[in-house]
């Protein structure tokens, strides 16, 4: 290009289609990294604050199997439940821009590293749980989390212990999210820059974070509390976890009702 043609303006929507900038929300992204994150500390796939009076949640679907008495033992392997894996564990504190209900502090995500073929879902059958981090503390800890042995689990469902780096980043919903009578923004749908810089102006923000938009890469499939309330967006969990063909991992959570009842939604590429 000629010196003297100014360079043509990059395609923003936000600037493009006024109505765009209005759609914007607040996402945290976590920005993981491989370490060793203490258990009161916020990580992906570390050791939780877990309370002692609690047993660690095992899951027992049909299928599953795992080693006998003696999990060295390789050559005995029975039907039976497999303990769940951790994969988020996130303090207020580190996420002040994502609202915990009354009285909590702490939000936990553990899900099962098999594959669930029977389930409608398919998946990671995952659980989440809302605490207040000084009860956990006064109540005393777990003393051991269990782990699952090779054969228990499927490697692409296994988060890597990471410690994470929240960072805030303008967040806007992927196409499936656009309001039907709004212009095609061109996808705008952005993974994580590989130097740590911040996403382009108007992006769709693709990692894993709180808040903001679910990153679809299907067809939205919003879920709705049992009070008929539309759940809002609570946590995106992809691209740290290869998840099969599984584009992410979307939770929900319904900010109307007491203690923010919960849903899960996957989606595939």
């Amino acid at each position: 290009m000629p010196a003297d043609v100014p360079e043509p303006p990059a395609k923003n929507p936000r600037t493009l289609i006024p109505e765009y900038a209005d759609l914007a929300r607040e996402a945290t992204v976590l920005n993981p990294e491989p370490g060793d994150p203490g258990v009161r500390e916020s990580s992906l796939g570390g050791k939780p604050l877990w309370p002692a009076d609690e047993p660690w949640p095992y899951c027992a679907q049909e299928g599953h199997w795992t080693y006998g008495s003696d999990p060295r033992n390789h050559t005995e392997i029975v039907p039976g439940a497999v303990p769940m894996v951790p994969v988020l564990q996130l303090f207020a504190r580190d996420v002040p821009g994502l609202a915990f209900p009354e009285g909590k502090d702490l939000l936990q995500l553990v899900w099962c590293a098999l594959i669930h073929e029977e389930d409608p879902q398919g998946l990671v059958l995952p659980r989440l749980y809302w605490r207040n981090e000084a009860e956990v503390v006064a109540g005393g800890l777990l003393s051991e989390i269990p782990e699952v042995s090779e054969g228990e689990y499927d490697e692409d469902n296994m988060p890597e212990s990471s410690t994470l780096s929240p960072a805030t980043a303008e967040d806007f919903p992927s196409r499936h999210d656009l309001p039907e009578d709004m212009p095609e923004t061109g996808g705008c749908r952005l993974p994580l820059p590989a130097d740590g810089s911040l996403w382009p102006p108007g992006s769709h923000v693709v990692a894993t974070k709180a808040g903001g938009w679910p990153a679809w890469t299907q067809p939205a499939d919003w879920p709705d509390c049992a009070s008929g309330h539309r759940m809002e967006h609570l946590l995106t969990i992809t691209g740290d976890i290869q998840l099969g063909d599984c584009g992410g991992v979307y939770f929900f959570h319904c900010r109307q009702c007491p203690g923010h009842p919960w849903d899960w939604r996957f989606d595939c590429h």
